[in-house]
């Protein structure tokens, strides 16, 4: 889907003036090849080529040789800062519209396209400036009635068929304030056709089937009224940029602008900001810079540069009070505090502020980690930076536990900020911050999609200019002083913050965008442009597939009585140890309990707050998570300090000692995030699908009631925990070491037993079937409706993989699969849509068919009409078919399974009673399979079969009696969903 971009707080971004003597290091150097002139920083591990071509267009590429992928990202510096004060959204609008084609690929006959298209244009300008119910409604019929002719000489979602054909994954775009992003991850094997599909898109894009996009926009606005995290971010930014558009431009627009939308005001933006010298093309994976380069420069070179109006606001003025605002909503309360900051090109300040950010909370060893969240003095705690150009925030949020009030919660998270200004914390935990960033920085490095969102990221905000000081990010952090630290944190953290208190209660300011008459209109899913076939046509080197031999790729040893499985690290010093244990939540419900609960003991030689900063200090980490057969303990970091690490955790494991203090906190706040749980609808929507596929007894709900979580000890946990090593368990290495060499190490760490506890047996569930159509309804307080449907299948087996594959793909997948272009680029009936045939994880247990529409609530009945249309029926598209084929194969031809993956490939196959890689399989059937598979499978395991609706949504806003309509209506309590 194509979404705004949410909210991220960038932990790491642009950062500091080099200080003098480290300009030698990090360098901007020229050099040349393949006749073209580039630009590259000295010790860059990225080794990213800085490129400008001669109509302005920057091209940045990073090589990483790892898989056969490559992640592109093609972006302009616009987005809803540059909105006109009086069409708001439409950077977001444009974005949209940039997926409907051009004048010649998505379209029959362009010639006759096109008066069409001009004369909808006129009538949204009509329509614009229209005033009055029903003379609005007569100018919408018309827009009505042209667009389905024009929609006659349309082929919708060929842009996705193109990139699906082709490999690509991924497919996306976002809209900020800064910026308009779009996202292609391509096999490597794909760049003249990725090239010369994007050439074309930003050659002359038409802005066809739009009405049925608009109100696909106008969803995506009614999903965020019922969304109060964005109710709050929205809240916030307008509170702390009273001038800046930051604050004062929606990015997905205003209700008002989104009713009068003006295409003429799109085509400008277009026209002003979509030009090469404001846009850059980042490439990351796969591919050889000097080809790519030239290919680039041929295929975009018509783009003429123009002059870019910047966006230069007003400098906000101080802030010398705090300004409190409040949020209303059903979900869970909290509270964020906000701080307006130097923006991210005043990289002095924003390398002094990261640092400042991980002393606060860094997830470990920061002092909101340390004395809030280990403390348990709230429910929970968070802290972060969002850089943006102009202007950066610092945010502070916090969850109260029961019987605290927000205001409690304010003044503790400000209570760190206290500690901060007077300098109360280690100076050594900066050097500490140092050595986890490294961990970061080598981590990412792996990543393509890391890599290029971190260089598109430079190029918004500075061009590129700053890459230099990005790059001595880290070096430049151990140069940070306290005392820095302290001056800056008392220069900008005073009574100059928002404030803003997200509260449990009815939003009465909501205004819907309202449903207009849309008549369905023809996809053309059969039709395909000459642009489409040249394009398929282009000859590309095949790229060999690699499949996993489970005996040459996986090494096996023993460490004591526990089996080993190694795979050796080849590319740096990270490691990752993990003992697998065959017990977990449906052996034992108090098992998750035991493992959160860890975090908050000491030893007879470390405190809690010891232990986390004594992982902190060596770029270390360890986790406990519990699943519902196994519990997994992971040991994570550098090698260099592997036994440290190792040796640290065994320790905590097996000397953990009893507090019933933490305990009675921990059950106290486990209560409140029971409660809050039961607020969330997503998490009540997970609910209802337990109770579809499972009936009354399912895993969502197998929970400690609240007489046996009262009721648990602490020295019931502890010993929990000092006798999980006694389970059987295997242990997994990723790492640098030698299999020898990891095997000795491990072993004069970790104590096996001579023989293994017998775990406790663990409670079945039994997948339920459908034998009637049933109706299982909850109640939220909400403008949207959201349905799924549920129908169990067969048992595994593995012959169907396949086709259970490409049933997928074509059907429901996917933007360019059939529910989709039916749903939402048809009958534009939701803004979110898709259907699957999903596979147990486990051998003998059953497939499930699970659909889902997220819609307005006035939609309701003809959005679950029309997936009954298609559960019932399906459509047949032999173009759709060939793509989603040609899709499937690439997408096996270019998957490389890697380091510690490679292992839980084989421990997941194995679960499914498979003892070679299945993808071999798939891929040599695919060419087998044609329509008359995927029809029948759709008839045996979905045509005309009885389901289970799970409805969440407002009863003032659905007619609970037209559900009876569909089958047995059965309401749900919270309780009979949450089991507590």
């Amino acid at each position: 889907m194509r979404v705004l971009k949410q909210v991220v707080l960038l932990m790491i971004l642009a950062c500091s003036l080099l200080p003098a003597g480290a300009q030698s290091k990090y360098e901007w150097k020229e050099a040349s090849s393949g006749g073209y002139n580039y630009k590259y920083v000295t010790n860059d591990p990225m080794k990213a080529r800085f490129y400008t071509l001669k109509n302005g267009l920057t091209v940045i590429l990073s090589v990483n040789k790892k898989e056969p992928r490559i992640q592109t990202l093609i972006g302009t510096r616009a987005g809803s800062n540059n909105d006109p004060k009086d069409h708001t959204g439409l950077a977001h609008y444009l974005e949209h519209l940039l997926f409907k084609g051009t004048q010649v690929y998505g379209t029959l006959d362009w010639a006759k396209e096109k008066p069409y298209i001009d004369k909808i244009e006129s009538l949204y300008d009509k329509y614009n400036k229209t005033t009055g119910t029903d003379a609005r409604k007569a100018v919408y019929h018309e827009i009505d009635s042209v667009s389905g002719v024009a929609a006659k000489y349309a082929i919708a979602n060929e842009y996705d068929k193109l990139m699906t054909a082709m490999g690509a994954q991924g497919t996306n775009a976002h809209t900020w304030v800064e910026e308009t992003i779009y996202e292609e991850d391509i096999p490597s094997n794909a760049t003249d056709k990725y090239l010369t599909v994007q050439a074309e898109r930003f050659r002359d894009p038409v802005f066809r089937l739009f009405h049925t996009e608009l109100e696909a926009v106008y969803e995506e606005k009614n999903r965020g009224l019922d969304n109060d995290g964005r109710k709050v971010y929205e809240t916030m930014l307008a509170a702390l940029f009273p001038t800046h558009n930051y604050g004062q431009q929606s990015t997905i627009g205003t209700v008002e602008h989104l009713k009068n939308p003006n295409l003429k005001a799109i085509r400008q933006f277009y026209n002003e900001y979509y030009v090469p010298n404001n846009m850059a093309i980042v490439m990351a994976g796969d591919f050889d810079p000097d080809y790519v380069i030239k290919s680039i420069d041929q295929k975009f070179g018509y783009m003429q540069p123009k002059p870019v109006k910047e966006y230069k606001p007003a400098p906000e003025k101080t802030m010398t009070a705090p300004v409190e605002k409040t949020v209303m909503g059903p979900d869970a309360e909290n509270v964020q505090i906000a701080f307006r900051m130097p923006g991210a090109l005043d990289t002095k300040s924003m390398v002094v502020l990261n640092v400042l950010s991980n002393i606060l909370q860094n997830g470990k060893a920061g002092l909101m980690d340390l004395n809030l969240n280990k403390q348990q003095k709230v429910l929970s705690s968070s802290a972060g930076v969002m850089a943006l150009k102009d202007y950066s925030i610092f945010e502070m949020s916090g969850k109260a536990k029961p019987g605290q009030s927000l205001e409690d919660v304010k003044g503790l998270l400000l209570g760190q900020l206290d500690i901060l200004k007077k300098g109360q914390f280690d100076e050594s935990l900066v050097s500490a911050i140092v050595n986890n960033a490294k961990l970061d920085e080598l981590q990412g490095l792996e990543s393509n999609n890391t890599r290029a969102t971190s260089l598109m990221d430079g190029f918004i905000k500075s061009r590129g200019k700053n890459w230099a000081t990005d790059v001595s990010t880290v070096d430049d952090m151990s140069k940070v002083t306290k005392q820095q630290i302290v001056d800056y944190a008392n220069k900008y953290f005073g009574n100059n913050y928002v404030i803003v208190y997200k509260r449990k209660g009815e939003d009465k300011n909501i205004e819907k965008v309202e449903k207009p008459t849309i008549t369905p209109i023809e996809v053309n899913r059969e039709a395909q442009s000459p642009f489409l076939a040249k394009i398929a046509a282009m000859p590309a080197t095949p790229v060999q597939p690699q499949w996993l031999d489970f005996n040459r790729d996986i090494q096996k040893g023993k460490v004591g009585n526990a089996d080993l499985l190694y795979v050796q690290n080849k590319d740096n010093g990270l490691f990752r140890l993990y003992y697998r244990f065959d017990v977990g939540t449906w052996n034992d419900k108090k098992m998750s309990l035991a493992a959160n609960y860890l975090q908050f003991l000491s030893t007879d030689k470390y405190t809690a707050e010891q232990i986390s900063k004594e992982f902190y200090n060596i770029a270390c980490s360890f986790n406990v998570s519990t699943a519902s057969e196994n519990t997994t303990i992971s040991i994570t970091g550098l090698q260099e300090n592997f036994d440290k690490a190792v040796a640290l955790f065994e320790h905590i494991i097996s000397n953990c000692q009893p507090n019933e203090q933490a305990l009675a906190a921990l059950k106290s706040r486990l209560n409140k995030a029971r409660t809050d749980s039961k607020l969330n609808k997503g998490q009540i929507l997970r609910g209802l699908q337990n109770y579809a596929i499972y009936g009354g007894k399912n895993p969502f709900n197998y929970q400690l009631s609240q007489a046996e979580l009262e009721g648990v000890t602490a020295k019931e946990l502890t010993d929990l925990l000092h006798n999980l090593m006694k389970y059987q368990h295997t242990v997994i290495y990723w790492g640098p070491q030698s299999l020898s060499a990891a095997q000795a190490d491990i072993a004069k760490v970790h104590q096996v037993p001579a023989s293994f506890v017998a775990a406790p047996p663990a409670i079945a569930f039994t997948k339920v079937s459908q034998d009637n159509n049933q109706v299982l309804f909850a109640d939220y307080d909400m403008v949207q409706s959201e349905v799924n449907w549920i129908r169990n299948g067969g048992n595994y087996d593995s012959g169907k993989t396949a086709i259970t594959t490409l049933f997928n793909g074509y059907f429901g997948g996917g933007m360019g699969s059939i529910v989709f272009q039916t749903i939402r680029e048809s009958k534009a009936l939701a803004y979110s849509t898709y259907a699957f045939y999903s596979a147990p994880a486990k051998q003998n247990d059953r497939y499930t068919a699970v659909a889902y529409v997220g819609c307005q609530a006035d939609k309701m009945n003809d959005a679950v009409n029309g997936m009954n249309e298609l559960l019932n029926d399906i459509p047949r598209s032999d173009k759709l078919l060939t793509t989603a084929k040609l899709s499937m194969k690439q997408d096996l031809e270019t998957e490389r399974i890697t380091n510690d993956g490679i292992i839980f490939k084989y421990l997941e196959a194995k679960k499914l009673g498979l003892s070679t890689d299945i993808r071999k399989e798939v891929y040599e059937s695919i060419d087998k399979l044609g329509f008359n598979e995927v029809k029948k499978f759709h008839d045996e395991n979905l045509a005309h079969k009885p389901y289970t609706y799970c409805i969440l949504a407002s009863p003032n806003k659905v007619n609970v009696d037209e559900l009876k309509k569909i089958g047995d209506v059965k309401k749900l309590s919270l309780e009979e969903l949450f089991g507590y």
